[in-house]
């Protein structure tokens, strides 16, 4: 690629102004933003003047106060060269010179071999202004070196140079050239080196501008002493872009969404690709296109894509979810402006799914739907209104609203809608009577939960009729009124008749007998009810003060059947309202009273109670009989108020004790009703306060009914557990008492080796069990206890003890006293041997009864005798019977 050259004349007369009416310069196609692109000349004889710099295009181009031209945005050049204005004005005097530039974008690349191309460009440090004492020499005014542009991925060889940076004061000096900056001495390093000696600057490597698009170094040289010799210069290095990216989609499947019936130029979606290339160039320009859609119906071209943008529209109607409900694209990105020949691409699918619209209105199946509900039935579904949508099901679209435009006007009905079928379901909310209505017919009407979509030909409803039939059922029995109330004065005799409480039945289309009476509750059995009538008669006396009446009413229940299939029944009730007559007497409360025997404090306060309510109750008359006349004679009564009287001593003195005060009470019905009721009224001494001291008041009082049985089965109680507690130790003693001396006979002594002797073993000996032992004979109370406890092979240093003689005939007997007393007189004994020595229960002596064995002899005096009674014995006694019964062997 060509670099960028720039040509200048130079006038050798000082003339103040540009030095060239036009100024061409050649640039790179791609223009960035800030990007320096030129360097203009002006010429001032007098370096004292400010010159302020203009453009004509400064929203395209801005000049520096020191002559550099900028990019002020980014743009592409086209084939034409691009001309603007350049002017200078004094800033003092305001005169202005102006130069047209003309920039022209570089050749495109044609692939010839860069060597070829290129011819390497000296890049001179611009000349320094010095003043000396001689004459001023003009000087070069300094200027921004362009831009290198460099072509990434070159394939070298390598290194490969690039400029070559030199000095005019070279001549005179030996100078050394360096370069700073990222790319030389700075990270990335060593991808640009300069030959120190010849100012070569070269590239040792391909370059990738997707990586780093431009590399900006610092030129600088410097004397062999290392001074700077010039002002270093800025060296902007381009990386011109490559084709070598293919473009990118952000996502290989992209979805979309349209609405059926959509009209052509509708917005589907909008897809998009990246390309890292330079966007700014063609290598990063790309252009969408549709390669295929799926399915093809109604039309292969139901959707275009906007070839910049990748926005993807409708082009053709007709598009209808119930017929196809989504469509599939191939779309194909491709850069250099989607040029087929040098252009790389990439596809990526798109799915746009037709959404549905209410185009579809529901549709019953039947222009007539049938039921059937039996009478009285609520909550029951009577017929199923199937309907069809050609919708998407489940959506607002889909879902059917039914409503009733006829035939109901008492609102008997109502229509659900199942959310799973959609269907309309007719169910009853109110009861129906059959003997009203045998018959409905409806006129039902269904709609979608949206509206129609706009456009569309179909009606928005459909309707239909609905023919419901009641069926006739078996109704129970009902009384009129219910309840009855019937007012009846109290005191009805049995037998009479109360009143007929007869019940209807609703079913007059059936042919079933009459009803049957029967009573459910009468909680007092005051009353009856004829079976066939509903007649009901007394059959006691009615009595309003009874506990079953309450507020003067009582209730009884009835119950009437029919005989249809399934039989029904039905109750009533029936309320009697007692009225009130005059037929109980008024009594005395309390019944009780305490008084002194004195005159003063001795007021009793009674009061009058009867069950009539008025007028057959009070005011009460209170009074005191004639007989017996010391009634009257101690006692008087009078009336403080219609329920209350104060009964009191007419006489001083009245002796302590209980008496009984008949009293005469007489209430205001009519006729009247009275009653002598008797007041107990206990007389007793009282102290000052008129409380009762007297000791025959406590006694008076006594104990309860409940207090005294309580007291007695705490006493059989106590009893019971004595003589339980002693009827145990009774009968722990004979247990005790009745154990034997040998063993029981199934243990015969002859088939068991008993062991009489033992050493004791210590404390763990001592739990012996004596109830088994038996003593020879009744020892004598008084007998004489041994002294003391004495080894076998100890002799006796004191007197021997009287031991208790034996019986020659001795009988079984408990022994265990005996062995315990021994014991026990060897434990108090201080001088006894320790636990484990070998103690004497029972010595001898010298008096024993027993004749001497020393005499026997088993050769001489059992030889005549028959031991074969020994083998019978078992085979422990085998031995014996070998020694014994073996004959003269």
């Amino acid at each position: 690629q060509a670099p960028i050259k720039a040509t200048c004349e130079e006038d050798m007369s000082c003339k103040t102004g540009f030095p060239e009416d036009v100024h061409s310069a050649v640039v790179s196609r791609s223009v960035h933003g800030g990007q320096p692109l030129l360097n203009v000349r002006f010429r001032s004889c007098d370096g004292n003047k400010k010159i302020h710099f203009g453009s004509s295009e400064p929203e395209d181009f801005r000049v520096g106060e020191d002559g550099v031209v900028y990019a002020e945005r980014s743009f592409q050049l086209s084939a034409e060269p691009t001309e603007f204005v350049v002017s200078a004005q004094d800033k003092e005097t305001q005169q202005e010179w102006q130069m047209r530039v003309k920039l022209t974008p570089e050749p495109a690349f044609t692939g010839a071999s860069e060597k070829d191309q290129r011819k390497i460009e000296d890049i001179i440090f611009p000349w320094q202004q010095y003043k000396h004492s001689s004459p001023l020499k003009r000087q070069k005014r300094d200027w921004v070196i362009p831009p290198i542009n460099l072509p990434e991925n070159s394939k070298g060889p390598f290194p490969q140079e690039l400029v070559r940076i030199r000095s005019d004061r070279d001549k005179s000096l030996s100078l050394r050239y360096s370069v700073t900056g990222p790319g030389a001495d700075q990270p990335p390093t060593g991808i640009f080196i300069i030959n120190p000696i010849s100012g070569q600057l070269s590239v040792t490597k391909p370059l990738d501008r997707e990586q780093i698009a431009s590399f900006h170094l610092r030129a600088h040289a410097v004397d062999v002493n290392g001074n700077q010799v010039e002002n270093p210069i800025d060296i902007v290095i381009n990386v011109i872009d490559m084709n070598d990216n293919r473009p990118e989609f952000l996502h290989q499947v992209w979805n979309g969404t349209v609405p059926e019936g959509s009209k052509p130029g509708t917005y589907v979606m909008t897809v998009t690709a990246i390309d890292a290339d330079d966007p700014n160039a063609q290598n990063g320009m790309l252009r969408y296109r549709i390669l295929s859609q799926a399915p093809s119906s109604p039309s292969p071209n139901m959707f275009t894509i906007n070839n910049e943008t990748g926005d993807i529209i409708t082009v053709a109607a007709g598009l209808d979810r119930e017929k196809v409900q989504q469509y599939t694209l191939i779309i194909q990105a491709t850069d250099m402006e989607g040029n087929p020949t040098y252009g790389l691409s990439n596809t990526a699918t798109a799915v746009i799914a037709v959404t549905d619209v209410n185009d579809n209105p529901p549709e019953f199946t039947a222009m007539t739907f049938y039921g059937e509900v039996p009478e009285n039935r609520v909550d029951v579904i009577v017929a199923n209104l199937t309907v069809t949508d050609k919708d998407q099901p489940h959506t607002p679209a889909w879902n059917a609203m039914y409503r009733m435009t006829g035939g109901d006007p008492t609102g008997r009905f109502t229509i659900l809608t199942d959310p799973n079928s959609n269907d309309g379901l007719v169910t009853v909310v109110k009861p129906i009577d059959f003997e009203t209505n045998r018959l409905f017919v409806l006129t039902v009407a269904a709609e979608n939960q949206v509206p129609l979509a706009k456009g569309i030909q179909h009606p928005p409803q459909s309707t239909a009729t609905v023919s419901i039939t009641v069926i006739d059922v078996n109704e129970s029995p009902y009384f009129v009124p219910n309840p009855k109330l019937v007012r009846q004065e109290e005191g009805l005799l049995a037998g009479s008749m109360l009143a007929t409480f007869a019940a209807q039945d609703p079913d007059r289309y059936m042919q079933q007998t009459s009803l049957r009476y029967s009573k459910v509750s009468d909680p007092a059995n005051w009353l009856k009810i004829d079976p066939v009538n509903g007649q009901i008669t007394t059959t006691a006396v009615l009595d309003r003060e009874s506990i079953y009446v309450q507020n003067n009413m009582y209730n009884a229940t009835f119950l009437a059947s029919d005989n249809g299939i399934p039989p029904m029944s039905g109750t009533g009730t029936l309320q009697i309202y007692l009225l009130d007559i005059n037929d109980n007497a008024p009594q005395v409360h309390p019944k009780e009273a305490t008084t002194c025997e004195t005159l003063q404090p001795n007021a009793i306060n009674i009061t009058a109670v009867d069950p009539d309510i008025d007028p057959n109750a009070g005011p009460f008359a209170f009074e005191l009989p004639d007989t017996p006349a010391s009634i009257k004679r101690n006692w008087t009564i009078v009336r403080i108020s219609g329920d209350h009287a104060q009964l009191s001593l007419r006489i001083r003195f009245l002796e302590a004790g209980i008496y009984d005060v008949p009293i005469v009470i007489t209430d205001s019905g009519n006729p009247h009703a009275s009653s002598t009721s008797l007041l107990k009224v206990k007389v007793c001494q009282c102290d000052l306060n008129g409380d009762c001291t007297d000791v025959d008041r406590i006694v008076g009082a006594g104990l309860g009914t409940g207090a005294i049985i309580a007291i007695l089965l705490c006493i059989i109680i106590l009893l019971i557990l004595v003589l339980m507690f002693v009827v145990w130790m009774k009968r722990r003693d004979k247990e005790r008492q009745a154990k034997q001396l040998l063993i029981d006979p199934e243990d015969d002594v002859r088939d068991n080796i008993l062991k009489y002797d033992e050493e004791g073993g210590g404390e763990e000996d001592q739990d012996y069990d004596l109830s088994q032992l038996q003593q020879p004979d009744t020892v004598e109370p008084d007998a004489i206890k041994p002294v003391g406890i004495r080894r076998l092979d100890e002799r006796p240093i004191h007197a021997e003890p009287q031991y208790p003689v034996r019986s020659a005939a001795p009988h079984p007997g408990d022994i265990g006293d005996f062995i315990n007393e021994g014991l026990k007189a060897a434990d108090n004994d201080p001088t006894a041997p320790p636990y484990d020595s070998l103690l004497v229960f029972d010595y001898e002596g010298s008096g024993s009864t027993a004749g001497s064995l020393s005499s026997l002899n088993s050769s001489s005096s059992g030889g005549e005798q028959d031991y074969d009674y020994l083998n019978d014995w078992g085979p422990r006694f085998k031995k014996l019977a070998d020694m014994y019964g073996g004959g003269d062997d």
